[in-house]
């Protein structure tokens, strides 16, 4: 019979293969029905399983959750260090197009995944800890990092390298936050492109309002 076939394939998956596609079916249920309206049927019909083998692998709805967390939030933040390092692989590059490569990496992976976004940006944080305390430990890695980046910057302008800072932290929290908010909206918006919502950033950012009303317009490297 079909199921029992089904079954088999199930058992010769290395467990590993096998986790990844709960996952994958977790996110875009989560992503798509929110973390209370999904349920682990849905959950095991995507993913082609039996819902006591979701049991057996993820133990609990809330850990399944918090394994989707983790994963879609290692994702983010490896393509955006992955971006920034491939900016500044071969002869060093200003920290300003550092921050493009960053910001672009940062919309293209999450129009990219839409669903895993959504799980980090609106579910984990509406039902309470420990999901909160997973996306904020995320959060605080990219501020971290974008702080490197600012504080780098403040400091080849002004050859000071005690400029780096608090001011230097909170730009980096003010910007992270606007990346955030920011994605959503390209989410949301038919038409936006990642390199689109890159440049509204790096343009309120670095070049800033005062600048954008004197017509000037940060642009990115050809």
């Amino acid at each position: 019979m079909p199921v029992k076939s089904t079954g088999a394939k199930a058992k010769r998956m290395p467990r590993a293969v096998r986790e990844q596609q709960m996952l994958d079916a977790a996110v875009q249920t989560f992503g798509q029905r929110g973390y209370r309206a999904a349920s682990m049927d849905e959950i095991a019909e995507l993913a082609g399983v039996s819902k006591p083998l979701v049991y057996l692998y993820l133990n609990s709805k809330e850990e399944l959750f918090t394994a989707c967390i983790r994963r879609e939030a290692a994702a983010l933040v490896a393509a955006v260090r992955e971006g920034v390092e491939g900016a500044a692989a071969g002869p060093r590059r200003p920290a300003d197009q550092q921050l493009w490569a960053g910001l672009t990496a940062f919309f293209t992976h999450t129009a990219e995944h839409p669903d895993g976004w959504a799980v980090l940006h609106q579910q984990a944080r509406t039902h309470g800890e420990p999901f909160a305390a997973e996306v904020a430990a995320m959060r605080d890695e990219i501020a971290a990092f974008v702080t490197g980046l600012i504080g780098e910057a403040a400091r080849d302008a002004h050859q000071d390298p005690a400029l780096a800072g608090r001011d230097v932290s909170g730009l980096a929290q003010a910007l992270v936050g606007a990346a955030e908010s920011l994605a959503q909206w390209a989410n949301e918006t038919p038409g936006v492109s990642a390199k689109e919502a890159a440049a509204t950033l790096m343009n309120f950012a670095w070049t800033g309002l005062g600048g954008l009303m004197d017509g000037r317009r940060w642009s990115p490297p050809r």
